[in-house]
């Protein structure tokens, strides 16, 4: 099976953080304000955790902001070194995100419910270091950007990861029980986990370690 990377999401404090990163998670993932969804922390608390992350493992600022001006102030204040922006941009564009925050890497999220998904990372993909892959709805009133614990079409995701020249992270549903599966369908250069490591909402040592164990077989 190829071994991707592990992005261990939805971190709601500085032991699960320390969790993560003993078990081999390669990011972090720390949610701010969201319209919908599990895992969202303080800005003093994203921050806290920032600052125990050893280098080499990515501190990923999930965020809903949709205007660039927002997110550039977002990130010089917590300091992380990878913006994931769940949503689409409404002011201005993930190039000038780029040129605004040289050495912080851009991940757009991709919902996929669709074929259009494909169209949709191709118009982008000059822009961005990275695609998530996630189930998610931006067009209801409520948005669901993520955190949903449902898979989607992984064909589809395989077909969009060999149409686009930068890596993709698979998120969405995935738990120690169809990980191998995801794995084999899409190949991604990442996979990205929240509710499947975790009981009652915290983040369960024992399932973190039977992922791992996983992947390394």
């Amino acid at each position: 099976m190829n071994k991707p990377r592990v992005k261990v999401c939805c971190v709601s404090s500085v032991e699960e953080a320390k969790i993560a990163i003993r078990y081999g998670a390669s990011a972090l993932g720390l949610v701010s304000d969201m319209p919908s969804g599990p895992g969202v922390i303080s800005e003093d608390l994203i921050l806290k955790i920032v600052k125990i992350v050893p280098p080499g493992v990515a501190s990923v600022l999930l965020t809903s902001m949709q205007n660039i001006d927002d997110i550039i102030e977002q990130q010089r204040k917590l300091k992380v070194n990878t913006i994931q922006i769940v949503d689409e941009l409404k002011s201005g564009t993930h190039r000038e995100l780029k040129q605004a925050l040289p050495g912080v890497s851009i991940i757009q999220v991709i919902h996929v419910n669709g074929e259009e998904a494909i169209q949709e990372a191709l118009s982008l993909e000059d822009q961005v270091d990275a695609f998530l892959l996630d189930t998610g709805n931006r067009s209801l009133r409520v948005k669901i950007l993520g955190g949903t614990g449902r898979t989607h079409d992984w064909t589809i995701s395989d077909k969009l990861r060999r149409s686009v020249k930068v890596p993709i992270f698979l998120a969405g549903g995935l738990n120690t029980n169809n990980i191998q599966e995801a794995i084999e369908k899409v190949k991604p250069f990442a996979v990205d986990l929240c509710s499947g490591l975790r009981t009652n909402g915290k983040l369960d040592e024992t399932k973190v370690s039977l992922f791992f164990q996983i992947l390394q077989s």
